[in-house]
């Protein structure tokens, strides 16, 4: 088996050759000197856009600040990253690069910022006062873009109401039409005097049969007490003959007044069903009026608010390349490199060894 591994002799091997791991780092630390002042310098200006809830939201859930509702802000990133205005600002500033993608991707970075409400926009130029207005730009159009589709969304609802609005005062007029028409064709008036006059008619022909009936009873009583004669007779055939008269009347009178009663019930019937849907309709009118004066005073404040609350500056130094970086990163790498190798190297010595006129390997077979 090889031997064990002795920290002692590890680090006796690598003290031997500090000169080799020295010599890599300063390669290393050089090149990555050397390719950062080659590189051209890039400036990152950045401008910060709040997003503020609707105008009539709760104060209580304005404040809180959920995951849900953080993660539903996204949606404005969305907005600064869309290629058609990032396109439009290609153009107005007049830089390139290749596809607008792959440009897109090297020099707009867009998020929001955690647990909070403010979207960060970020532009890397080569150009400082370029990378400062191109993030300016795109915060306001953000901002403009946020604010047009919110009123574009309120104007469609302002249109919806105004066609309900629309068909509900047209259903209003046909209703007035139809009751105002109904009306004039149904009158009630005349068939409640009617009926009123035959109600006293009818009254005065039950008195003149009650007086008929006790003429009756009092002839009837005379002839009974013995006082007959023909004429008697006759008077008694002819008091009944006249209450016989005025019950067919008073049935004949009866039967007329149901009759009116009847039609006027089904007009007063008409009628109400009539007013209950002038009623509901003046009721839908007012209350859908009501809808779009509030909808009209709320037009462009319903969803959240965006304002930019930094445009922000020109930077002064560069972002990229960070040379204290890159250097460091190189430093490292040329030392871990170089001991990494020796390491590999004295590991396979340890494993290899030789003895006076033997070769000796670690792993042996079983037919030694």
């Amino acid at each position: 088996m090889g031997e064990s591994f002795d920290s002692f002799r590890y680090i006796s091997y690598l003290r031997l050759r500090w000169r080799q791991i020295a010599a890599s780092a300063a390669v290393a630390v050089a090149l990555a000197f050397a390719i950062s002042l080659a590189m051209p310098a890039r400036y990152t200006a950045m401008a910060r856009i709040v997003i503020q809830p609707p105008v009539g939201a709760d104060v209580r859930t304005a404040t809180a600040v959920s995951p849900i509702y953080l993660e539903s802000l996204k949606t404005y990133e969305e907005f600064a990253e869309s290629d058609s205005l990032f396109q439009a600002a290609v153009q107005r500033f007049q830089f390139s690069g290749g596809p607008i993608e792959t440009l897109k991707r090297r020099v707009l970075k867009v998020a929001i910022v955690r647990n909070t409400r403010i979207l960060e926009i970020s532009a890397k130029l080569a150009d400082a006062r370029k990378a400062q207005a191109l993030a300016k730009f795109l915060a306001d159009a953000t901002v403009e873009l946020s604010r047009a589709s919110s009123l574009e969304g309120d104007q469609e609802l302002v249109a919806g109401l105004e066609q309900q609005e629309r068909d509900i005062r047209a259903n209003l007029q046909q209703t007035d039409a139809t009751w105002s028409e109904a009306i004039s064709r149904e009158p009630t008036a005349g068939l409640e005097a009617a009926i009123e006059e035959s109600a006293s008619q009818a009254s005065t022909l039950e008195d003149q049969i009650h007086s008929q009936e006790v003429e009756v009873a009092g002839l009837e009583d005379r002839m009974k007490a013995g006082d007959a004669g023909g004429e008697m007779g006759k008077e008694v055939s002819n008091a009944r003959a006249r209450t016989a008269e005025l019950r067919r009347q008073l049935s004949d009178l009866n039967v007329q007044m149901a009759a009116r009663e009847k039609v006027l019930g089904t007009r007063h019937a008409h009628h109400d069903q009539l007013a209950a849907d002038r009623q509901a309709a003046q009721t839908a009118l007012a209350a859908i009026e009501g809808r779009l004066r509030e909808a009209r005073s709320e037009r462009g404040s319903r969803g959240e608010r965006l304002q930019v609350i930094d445009p922000g500056i020109v930077p002064e130094r560069p972002s990229s390349p960070n040379t204290p970086l890159n250097v460091a990163l190189a430093l490292l790498a040329g030392l871990a490199l170089p001991i990494l190798f020796f390491t590999l190297q004295l590991s396979f010595q340890q494993r290899v060894s030789w003895e006076p006129g033997v070769y000796r390997t670690a792993v042996r077979t079983r037919y030694e």
